[in-house]
């Protein structure tokens, strides 16, 4: 599916295209990216009762500013509640690199992020997903299914074989399932 546009108004498609896909290839795991946790609400009330299990992945503490964290908590529990599982932590592409950019230098992680957002902002958190979830032992190094978005809300899904971040480029983008025509 190509979007005529990015943005979140793709969301409930592309959650459902995740869902058709995960049940039809028979895989049990889908990674929704949600920093306020609403689009992590919405994945989590469509996946309910459907038995893939969904890991909602959220910014890490101090993303954007200092000892803060962006997810309502409220919605952390709503997620919770209807079986979801969220996971914050240390981005892969963002983390260290982000330090070192700040003081005035370039890093391998924001190489390989700006590399990776030439498919769009959306693929490159979904392989960033891929590596963080495998790391925290929530999916298997395996085929699973991530789901992010450009800004808010999620318009891209792909296929990808999870793997450690210690092993990034062993990750393999299977499949593009959706993402916008352009960003």
């Amino acid at each position: 599916m190509l979007f005529d546009k990015k943005g979140g108004h793709n969301t409930g498609r592309t959650l459902d295209i995740a869902l058709e896909e995960a049940v039809k290839r028979g895989i049990g795991y889908i990674v929704v990216a949600s920093t306020s946790g609403a689009t992590g609400v919405v994945a989590a009330e469509r996946f309910a009762d459907s038995g893939i299990q969904l890991i909602v992945v959220a910014h890490n503490t101090g993303f954007k500013a200092e000892g803060e964290w962006q997810m309502d908590p409220e919605r952390k529990a709503k997620i919770e509640e209807l079986g979801g599982t969220v996971y914050r932590g240390t981005m892969v592409l963002r983390g260290l690199g982000t330090a070192i950019k700040k003081k005035g230098g370039g890093s391998p992680e924001e190489l390989v992020a700006n590399t990776l957002r030439m498919f769009g902002q959306g693929m490159k958190v979904c392989v960033e997903m891929a590596a963080m979830a495998a790391d925290a032992g929530l999916v298997p190094f395996g085929d699973v299914i991530c789901v992010a978005g450009t800004a808010k809300g999620a318009d891209t899904c792909a296929i990808i074989m999870a793997n450690s971040s210690n092993n990034f480029f062993d990750i393999k983008v299977r499949e593009i399932l959706a993402r916008p025509g352009r960003f």
